[in-house]
């Protein structure tokens, strides 16, 4: 996981099937809000809080001004007004950045508004800042809203060295934090609860990386986590070894033998279509969080759960979604 470890001596309750030793506590130092202001995307601010409260994190908010929203305000390709607008746009957006870091309380922070494509300058903030996790919100059947709009969401997705945290139009019950109202400046700290994480995948050459994501957040928690593999194949039921077999097997290879679980990790196959079966585990067994793996850009062929797959996990999910990039 590309969120920072820090090697922790740990005494844990024995849980049976694990080995209780020394292991790697989550260390998060500094976490990207990025916002486009519209109401989806401010929905993942108290998430994005709350995990910089968790861990004494650095939070960084960003807003990335785009060619296409200035052209559509000066009404067309007029220097002029384009220059106007954007020194307008850019104040107005670093006004409402602080203001919000500020509603925050003594939290530190950093704010950045940026002019251009979204990852391009997203990305050099993750590089300059050394983000360990990007946290948006996510806008639902279009997408994910004007900030992450078709190709640009799968960008993040794909390219993001570290962890990407989506809060869906659908997060709802125990997942969902309450909105923070900026009027308000004494507002009360809000914390992040994981009780239930799901971690599914379809056995990548990096699913351990993804898997080990999951295992540190239930370690770091106390929460019970679910590993979850669908198989969608029917041909090969009939054989022994068969598919059954050698799922529930490479579930438990996933979870790393320096464990410090405070609950067994539950094992789950299911049959059918991916992203329907996560959507209803997850809703099942009340998940805080969903934890999938990403398909690298550079990985064409990989086999990750596909983008179709994560899609569809990311719009309906009734909880935050952590995407970990193989």
């Amino acid at each position: 996981m590309a969120l920072t470890e820090s090697m922790t001596e740990v005494v844990a309750t024995k849980v049976p099937g694990t080995v209780t030793t020394n292991f790697s506590c989550l260390a998060v130092q500094n976490v990207l809000f990025a916002t486009d202001f519209s109401p989806i995307s401010q929905a993942a601010l108290p998430y994005a809080a709350a995990i910089c409260r968790h861990f004494g994190a650095t939070l960084h908010l960003a807003h990335v001004l785009s060619d296409t929203g200035l052209l559509m305000m000066s009404g067309g390709i007029d220097y002029v007004s384009m220059g106007t607008i954007y020194e307008d746009s850019h104040t107005e957006a670093k006004e409402r950045l602080e203001r919000m870091a500020l509603d925050l309380g003594e939290m530190p922070y950093r704010c950045y508004v940026r002019h251009g494509l979204i990852w391009k300058n997203l990305a050099e903030i993750v590089e300059e800042s050394r983000i360990d996790l990007i946290v948006v919100g996510t806008h639902g059947r279009s997408g994910f809203g004007k900030l992450l709009l078709g190709s640009a969401a799968e960008n993040i997705l794909r390219h993001a060295p570290c962890p990407v945290l989506t809060v869906g139009p659908r997060v709802s019950g125990q997942a969902k934090l309450p909105t923070l109202e900026s009027r308000h400046r004494d507002i009360a700290p809000v914390d992040l609860e994981l009780r239930e994480i799901l971690f599914a995948t379809n056995f990548s050459p990096n699913a351990a990386r993804a898997a080990k994501a999951a295992v540190r957040l239930a370690e770091e928690f106390h929460a019970r986590v679910t590993l979850l593999h669908v198989i969608e194949n029917y041909a090969n039921l009939g054989r022994r070894p068969g598919p059954m077999e050698d799922g529930l097997r490479q579930l438990q290879e996933l979870v790393p033998q320096n464990a410090g679980l405070h609950y067994a990790p539950e094992r789950a196959l299911e049959f059918g279509s991916p992203s329907e079966n996560i959507l209803r585990i997850a809703a099942e067994r009340e998940a805080d969080m969903i934890v999938l793996g990403a398909r690298p850009a550079v990985e064409v062929g990989s086999t990750h759960l596909p983008w179709s797959t994560a899609h569809h996990v990311l719009e309906g999910a009734r909880c935050p979604v952590l995407t970990v990039r193989g």
